[in-house]
């Protein structure tokens, strides 16, 4: 009786340090999927100001431009 009573204590200490290990496992890969997913989102946050950046340039670009040309042609005319 001893022996299995030593024998079961043995196990179920391993059974704990192997639990801890899986849990401690378990809280470091849900931390990096926290991360990846944090980092995807800024990557698609700065797509999109990126193109809305494009956008206005593109959009001052024609703006300036048609206003230059009708200035000129209000001083030629």
């Amino acid at each position: 009786m001893r022996q299995s009573l030593a024998q079961l204590e043995r196990e179920f200490e391993h059974e704990a340090i192997a639990e801890r290990h899986r849990r401690e496992q378990l809280r470091r890969h849900a931390i990096h999927r926290t991360k990846v997913r944090r980092r995807e989102r800024v990557e698609k946050d700065q797509k999109l100001g990126f193109l809305l950046l494009m956008a206005s340039i593109a959009a001052t670009v024609v703006l300036v431009t048609w206003a230059m040309f009708q200035t000129l042609a209000w001083l030629m005319g």
